[in-house]
Formats: C-alpha cells, structure tokens, sequence
C-alpha cells in the first residue's frame, strides 16, 4: 500500500458548503500529509460523485496528495483515485479488496477491537476509528468512543489508526499517545474561518 498521509479531509457536501474550495486551501500546506476523502450525500448521483472525485485527484496529483473515495469504489476505479474507504453499510472489505485490487489503499471503518482485526484480516490497510466525539456532520452516527476506544482498536491491529469524528487540532496530542496515526476531519475544516491555517494546526499537532 502507498504511504499513507496523517491528515485525512473528508468533503462536506452539504449545502452551502464548498469542498473543492477547501481542498484547495488545504493542499499546499499539507502536501503529501494531505489525504482527501471524497465523500458525496447519499441523494448525489454517480455522476457527481465522478466529477467532483476527479477534480478532486486532479487537484491532489501536483502535490503527492492522496485521493480515495468514500463507499463508491466504481467511481474510485473510474477516477484514478488511489483507492476507498468502506463503512459498515458499504461492501464487505474482503469484496472491496477484490475490486479495487491488491495495490490500492483501502481503509474499513470500525470502532471496537473484533470489528478492527476483522477487517484488517479481509484487507483492510487502514481503519477509520470514531466516532471521538459528538458531531453534526453525518447522521445516524452510533454514541462517541472517546479517546480510550481508539485506544482500544489501536492496541488490537497494526495498521494505521485515524481517528474521525468532532475531531480538532486540540485533540490531536491525545489521540496520538492512544495510538492514532492520524486524524479524519470534517467540519474542522470546512466551517473553518481560514481553511489553510487550521489545516497547518492540524498538521503540526500531527507531526510534534
């Protein structure tokens, strides 16, 4: 699996909201740090999906960025990207495996121990741990973690751990001494007064 960056940015494609905006704004600051999930509602259609991931990998390319997407890994394949992320509604990670390949990155959510090996098993090379805290940008979330479950599933594999959900740069120094690798945000960015300068807190909270 390619290098994988700490800083995970996740698109907000709610209403109102500009992602390619904040990729933009994030992308010369975190650089090859920099891993942009792209991840559309479920009412987009396929098409959207496609041409808001391919701006988003033609974007990422020039700085050695990363591009996944989030659930659709047709799209995934379609765009180039380097690879996807499945939840626990999406592909088993075995099957997700099987169709994105060998080579590409593949990250599973999960948010307790068995669910962590068990995915790593099926192929899995990274885990999407949370949710941390409470948070507003995805509905239906199950109840906060907190920082002793990333504990928990870190402890259990030996992959990298990124943890999402409410996540902002003043969380990250514990999160790194439970284990995590990285951090997956959101809204910490996207609602953002200035997108660059919280992308850079986030990356130097990453990399003290």
């Amino acid at each position: 699996m390619p290098s994988l960056g700490r800083l995970h940015l996740i698109t907000d494609t709610r209403p109102g909201r500009d992602p390619l905006a904040v990729v933009r704004a994030a992308l010369p600051v975190a650089r090859a740090d920099l891993v942009v999930q792209v991840r559309v509602e479920d009412s987009a259609t396929d098409r959207e999906a496609y041409d808001l991931a391919r701006r988003v990998v033609d974007l990422c390319t020039p700085y050695g960025a990363t591009c996944l997407v989030n659930d659709r890994l047709h799209v995934a394949l379609a765009v180039g990207a380097a690879g996807g992320h499945v939840g626990a509604d999406d592909l088993p990670v075995d099957a997700a495996r099987r169709v994105l390949g060998p080579a590409a990155v593949l990250g599973a959510t999960a948010r307790e121990p068995g669910a962590a090996v068990a995915a790593v098993a099926a192929g899995a090379g990274y885990l999407g741990v949370g949710p941390c805290r409470p948070t507003a940008t995805k509905e239906g979330l199950p109840p906060p973690i907190g920082v002793a479950g990333v504990r928990a599933v870190a402890e259990a594999v030996d992959v990298p751990v990124v943890a999402i959900g409410g996540v902002t740069a003043a969380d990250v120094p514990a999160l790194r001494a439970a284990g995590a690798y990285g951090v997956a945000v959101v809204g910490a960015l996207s609602t953002a007064a200035d997108p660059a300068r919280a992308t850079a807190e986030l990356i130097e909270a990453l990399t003290c």
